[in-house]
């Protein structure tokens, strides 16, 4: 029953939901009445959320993951920096990790006017629609990413990278600068320039971005403040391993 259980959580993501019944039914393979039983002591649990004939994730899951130490240690270590970062551009900020073959937000720092983005707190996107995921996809390791090459690249949107020699290209061309670029890749309308984050050793343990309306998309602008900002934290965390 928890493999049951796992399979309904796991099925919110990358978009986190809501859904109906039918639908988590179809996206887990379990029968209806199954999700019906699964899901309704979920929400008695705090791990599910119900409105209406709908399910989201609970506030519960947030708050015993954001409990998880290495997760905790490198937000509160890096909120400093996403700080900076967001005064010096006025524009949304991200810190994100690699989970599998998504990335996982940690935090999101925005102003008033909050740009409509499918990244949330907590949220996971696939690596290759993102700023963030190409980053870290970048400096994982050819293993990886030859792995993520051999399977059907998601699409977000129509100008997401679906073709495999084309983002192969797009990972070679991080490597050498540094920093990964997306335009309309994960949302219609926004651009994202990234740099990833080091720890000891050179292991790739996050990276940053910064998200922007693409009418005023400046990467020669915005370059030297995203790459300052993820030299400064891979500096601390260096300092700390």
């Amino acid at each position: 029953m928890l493999d049951k259980a796992t399979l309904i959580l796991e099925a919110f993501s990358p978009s986190g939901g809501p859904f109906r019944l039918s639908e988590l039914s179809d996206r887990t393979g379990l029968p209806k009445p199954t999700v019906h039983r699964l899901a309704a002591d979920l929400v008695r649990l705090g791990w599910l959320e119900r409105s209406g004939p709908r399910y989201r994730l609970g506030a519960k899951l947030f708050e015993l993951g954001s409990l998880v130490p290495h997760r905790l240690d490198l937000r509160e270590t890096a909120l400093p920096f996403l700080q900076d970062l967001f005064e010096a551009t006025r524009e949304t900020v991200h810190l994100g990790v690699r989970e599998g073959m998504e990335v996982v937000y940690l935090e999101r720092i925005h102003g008033h006017e909050a740009l409509q983005l499918p990244s949330r707190i907590g949220g996971s996107l696939p690596l290759s629609c993102t700023g963030v995921g190409k980053a870290l996809l970048a400096f994982s390791g050819p293993e990886l990413t030859e792995e993520l090459l051999s399977r059907p690249l998601p699409s977000l949107t129509p100008y997401s990278i679906t073709d495999p020699a084309r983002l192969r290209m797009a990972l070679e061309k991080i490597q050498v600068s540094g920093l990964a670029y997306e335009e309309q890749e994960a949302a219609p309308g926004v651009a994202c320039i990234a740099a990833p984050v080091f720890a000891g050793g050179g292991t790739t343990v996050a990276a940053l971005s910064v998200a922007v309306p693409r009418t005023r998309f400046s990467p020669a602008q915005l370059a030297p403040a995203v790459r300052t900002a993820a030299l400064g934290l891979s500096r601390v965390l260096r300092a700390g391993t």
